[in-house]
């Protein structure tokens, strides 16, 4: 017996999921499909990153606990990356996937046909993007700019106070505005030249 996992979702509270659901459960019923779990959002934006019933499904869809998975794509998807993700995930775990107004089904051969056109354009939309970065990386480096973190703009005689002070890491850190792993890192590029205080830097470590 199939495990089977309705989503449906409105975006306002003075809306209802009852048209959807009547579409859905109609569907299942049709397809003898008896074991079935209806998640449901309620006044959740297809926007926002976090809905607790679309969450909580694909934890139960990660967990093993879902065959099939029957929505609508707008209802469902967050963008057409967040779709395709999620569409990987069912693939890789085997789980059927079902758009009932766009009529996809990857378990027929159609279904599939879709789903790896999806993937093969989403493949393609992640190489531009990386090939887009490299471009953009050696046109810098051939511009003469500099790459990578931004130097801390510390100056020394700051540095050398909090040393000669000894100020615990945290303290010296936090006087300084930056984060403690930050300020021992600049601390040991400036060893030498911080008083040449060895003992300083023993005691702050």
């Amino acid at each position: 017996m199939k495990r089977v996992a309705v989503y449906c979702r409105v975006s306002t509270t003075d809306q209802t999921c009852d048209n959807q659901l009547r579409d859905l459960r109609e569907y299942c019923r049709a397809r003898g499909w008896t074991e079935v779990r209806e998640f449901i959002d309620t006044g959740i934006s297809g926007t926002k990153e976090k809905r607790p019933a679309l969450d909580k499904m694909m934890a139960e869809v990660k967990a093993r606990r879902i065959d099939v998975v029957v929505v609508a794509f707008d209802r469902f998807g967050r963008s057409v990356r967040h779709l395709v993700d999620a569409l990987e995930l069912f693939h890789h775990l085997n789980v059927e996937f079902i758009s009932l107004r766009e009529q996809v089904d990857t378990g027929s051969a159609l279904g599939q046909a879709i789903f790896t056109i999806i993937a093969a354009i989403a493949q393609l939309e992640r190489s531009l993007i990386v090939e887009r970065v490299k471009a953009g990386l050696r046109r810098a480096r051939a511009e003469g700019q500099k790459l990578g973190r931004p130097r801390l703009g510390i100056d020394v005689r700051q540095l050398e106070s909090v040393v000669n002070r000894k100020l615990p890491v945290r303290a010296a850190a936090k006087e300084l505005g930056i984060s403690p792993s930050s300020f021992l890192r600049l601390a040991r590029q400036h060893y030498g030249s911080v008083n040449g205080n060895a003992a300083a830097m023993g005691g702050m470590a």
